[in-house]
C-alpha cells in the first residue's frame, strides 16, 4: 500500500519541476517558448508535407504523433555526427551530447543553439514541455528534467523526426 506522504511528496515533487526549470535550475540556456502565433521560417501545407515525408513522419512531425519505444535506428547510432530535423534538415543536436536513457527514444541532454523552441503541452492530463524545430515546426519530442549532468536535462526525440548526418558528410 502506499503511504500518503509518499504520494503527497511525489506530487509535490512533480509540480515544482517546471518552476524549477523556469528559474533557471537544473539546466543550461532555454530555447524560447513557443506560441500558436510563433512564425517559422518554412511553412507548407498539410499535403506539401505528406508528398515530403513518409506516413510516419507525417504523424510525427505534423501531428506530435509517438513512434514505439525501441523501434528507432537511431537509438543505436553511436558515431560521431549531428542529428537534423526530418522535416528540414537543420541541425539539432550533435552526437556528443546523445546518451542512452533507457526511455527507448533518441536522448540527448544538449540542443544546438537556436535549434528548437519549446510549447508548454497538456496533452494526456499532464504538464510537459514539447519541443519543435525552430525552423519549420516539426514535433520532434519532449525534454525532461531527469538527464545527465551538465545540464540535467532529457531531450527525448522520436527517432523519425531526425535524420543522421556522419562527421565530415556535407548536406545535399
Amino acid at each position: 500500500m502506499i503511504d500518503r506522504r509518499i504520494l503527497l511528496a511525489s506530487a509535490l515533487g512533480l509540480a515544482a519541476l517546471p518552476l524549477g526549470r523556469r528559474l533557471g535550475l537544473g539546466g543550461d540556456a532555454r530555447a524560447v517558448e513557443a506560441t500558436d502565433a510563433t512564425k517559422f521560417e518554412i511553412v507548407k501545407t498539410p499535403d506539401e508535407w505528406r508528398k515530403q515525408l513518409s506516413p510516419a513522419q507525417y504523424h510525427g512531425l505534423r501531428e506530435a504523433g509517438t513512434e514505439r519505444p525501441f523501434s528507432s535506428p537511431l537509438n543505436k547510432e553511436k558515431r560521431k555526427g549531428t542529428f537534423a530535423c526530418a522535416g528540414c534538415d537543420l541541425p539539432l543536436f550533435s552526437s556528443d551530447t546523445k546518451f542512452d536513457s533507457g526511455t527507448g527514444w533518441p536522448s540527448f541532454y544538449r540542443a544546438l543553439p537556436g535549434a528548437i523552441v519549446e510549447k508548454r503541452d497538456t496533452s494526456f492530463m499532464m504538464v510537459r514541455t514539447e519541443t519543435l524545430c525552430r525552423r519549420c515546426g516539426g514535433h520532434l519530442g519532449h525534454v525532461f528534467d531527469d538527464g545527465p549532468q551538465p545540464t540535467g536535462l532529457r531531450y527525448c526525440m522520436n527517432g523519425l523526426a531526425l535524420s543522421f548526418r556522419p562527421a565530415g558528410v556535407t548536406p545535399s
